[in-house]
Formats: C-alpha cells, structure tokens, sequence
C-alpha cells in the first residue's frame, strides 16, 4: 500500500495514546473546562503531547492541526496534513461508559487518505487507507478483518448523538420513523466505525463538530463502501481555515438518505 509507513506509524501511535488514555480512566480524575464549555482531562493532554511529539518526529515535512493543540495554520501551507482528535468522546470518557477513541487522519492534495481510529476500552482499532478497503485489528490477537456497510435498504439503524442531543435530531426521527426500525445513542467517531462494520446505516450530526472529529472516520468509512458528507451533500472540505463543520450525515448508502428537516429557528 502507498501508505503503509503511515498507517504503521499512526496506529502503533494511536495505541500508545490510548495506553496513555486507559492508565487515567483507571484512577481517579479532574475534569477541567475550556472555554467553549467542553471538559478536558489530564487523558486529552497526555494524548495530544504524545500524538504530535510522534507525528512531527516521524514526518517531519507534514503539517498537522489536532484539537488539544493551537492551530499554527501549516496544514495551510502543506501538502499533506494530520488531523488529530487525541481524545474523541471526552463527556464519554468522563461518563465511564467507554464509548470514546484516538483519531488520527491524513489528508494528502485536500482528499483524506488514510484514518485510523482507535477504541481503548476494546483495544480495537479500525484503520483505511485510500483504495486499500477498510478494515478492523484486534490488539490482543493481531487479526486484522475486512469491513464493508450493510446492505440494508429499509428498517434502517439509526445512531444518535448520546452527548449532544439536538431538537433537529427529533424532528429527523419523528419525519422519518417509517423507515427507521432501531435507534441506539452512541458518543464519539466511533458512530462512524459501526457504520463501516456494517452494524448500523446512518447517523446525522446537526450540532457543533469539527474537521479532527470526521477526518479519520470520513476515510474509513468511504473506503468501506459508505459515504459521509455536509447537510447539503458536498464533501467535507479539509483544507479550509474554517475547523468547523456545520453538520454532516454517515450513511451505508446514498439511497438511504433521510428527509432532513429544516433548521429550527430561534425565538
């Protein structure tokens, strides 16, 4: 694969985060808030100072933006570039549910190349790289497996934001309900790995998220046979200064596509 240094060097990293990540989950923690609201533990910056020490060491020449990290804008002036959520899912990890990841993207000419997305409390990462398929690696057995989406075209299996409900969010399933069979609240890209393996068919965000949240999964996904894009059905573009995202949709197929409902106005 054109990528395999990369991916080698990017989950041998991502394991090393999570190690990072799981020796504070174990114990007892303080939960600081930033300024946006959004908690942050000793386990985010611990992983970030760890992901970017062995990011810039092993490819010097790349420019990268992680969420725990000042953006020095070099992704802008780069060829290629890391996208890094060192911790993705912290309300998840504070809620010691388990449900949160190591992500780690690569966008190369301003299409996303390689993702790898690591699960700590399964020791499960699932990794893709452009044209290589998409697949998932047990830790403790070494067994890498092929994933694919389901083939479902009804009663479809909805995920839900478990930490950032929104009244769009509702307004979607009560628009939809006849073609929705089941629907699971699930936090962090792992939402975006279930749908890769098959387990699930589509999950819309319409609240707050970032490029470091999608980038990796958004390559795991596609390469998986799925499609993730924008609310308005363009790709999520990388390679803006704009970090945001302003909503997106996860779907095993385009012709699932949900109707999604308007935006709801403010008083």
């Amino acid at each position: 694969m054109i990528y395999k240094q990369e991916r080698e060097r990017a989950i041998e990293t991502a394991f090393a985060a999570g190690d990072a990540i799981m020796r504070v989950y174990e114990q007892s923690f303080s939960v600081h808030y930033k300024k946006d609201a959004s908690p942050l533990t000793d386990a985010d910056i611990s992983a970030n100072a760890l992901i970017v020490e062995n990011m810039r060491k092993y490819f010097p020449e790349d420019g990268l933006v992680s969420e725990e990290s000042e953006d020095d804008q070099s992704r802008l002036k780069s060829k290629r570039f890391w996208v890094v959520d060192p911790l993705d899912g912290t309300k998840e990890f504070v809620k010691h549910n388990g449900e949160f990841v190591v992500s780690i993207g690569l966008v190369e000419a301003g299409e996303v190349v390689l993702g790898v997305i690591y699960v700590p409390v399964k020791r499960k990462v699932y990794y893709a790289e452009k044209g290589g398929g998409a697949f998932v690696l047990t830790r403790d057995s070494g067994k890498a497996e092929s994933i694919r989406v389901s083939e479902r075209k009804d009663r479809l299996r909805l995920l839900i934001s478990r930490s950032h409900p929104t009244n769009r969010t509702l307004s979607l399933i009560a628009e939809n309900h006849s073609k929705i069979e089941t629907i699971v609240e699930m936090g962090s890209a792992l939402k975006g790995c279930m749908i890769a393996e098959g387990t699930f068919e589509a999950y819309y965000n319409f609240g707050r998220s970032m490029k470091w949240d999608t980038c990796a999964m958004d390559c795991i996904v596609r390469e998986a046979g799925g499609i993730l894009r924008r609310l308005d059905g363009k790709p999520i573009d990388y390679t803006e200064a704009d970090l945001s995202n302003r909503g997106f949709f996860i779907l095993n197929q385009k012709e699932n596509c949900l109707q999604i409902p308007k935006p709801i106005k403010k008083a």
